[in-house]
């Protein structure tokens, strides 16, 4: 699939909280052959069965992690659930030179940091159909602790509250 552009490459953005989809969404894109750089995001998250390293995420120490922010190689960063998840820098602005539109999947904390560094940015938020439908994902991938369950399930609940009343086209 070729997207006839002739503009200057596009930094797109995926925020939605937890368990919203933000993976199935990517993986449809790369099997329909979307031509974009899917960024991966560092974490010093520890990793789960099933996940690779350098695919699903860069899982990296804590020190490592807190050396980049320091180092300024980092698109944007958060603190997630007691983690540090963040984008580098290096990746998007590879993708962008050599001409490709690149994608990244954050959390609804990342969002604000790229809206405001990088207001050229197109952003798509991805919302559940409900609060109880996404707490239902949520607990049937079994993916976090029953501690990080709970702050998850809490977030979903603050963005859904927030998200409430807000039309859509």
């Amino acid at each position: 699939m070729e997207l006839n552009r002739e503009e200057r490459p596009l930094l797109i953005v995926l925020p939605g909280p937890s368990g919203v989809g933000k993976d199935s969404v990517l993986d449809s894109m790369k099997k329909q052959g979307y031509p974009l750089h899917y960024s991966v995001t560092m974490t010093t998250r520890a990793i789960r069965d099933g996940e690779k390293d350098g695919v699903d995420y860069h899982f990296v120490s804590r020190e490592k992690f807190e050396q980049l922010i320091k180092d300024n190689e980092l698109l944007e960063w958060a603190n997630v659930y007691s983690n540090l998840y963040g984008v580098p820098k290096r990746q998007i602005r590879d993708a962008m030179a050599n001409g490709n539109d690149a994608i990244i999947k954050i959390d609804v904390q990342g969002a604000a940091t790229i809206r405001r560094n990088h207001p050229e940015a197109v952003l798509i938020f991805l919302v559940a159909p409900s609060v109880e439908e996404l707490e239902k994902r949520l607990m049937e991938r079994k993916t976090e602790s029953d501690v990080d369950l709970k702050l998850r399930i809490q977030a979903a609940r603050e963005a859904g509250a927030k998200s409430e009343g807000q039309s859509s086209l």
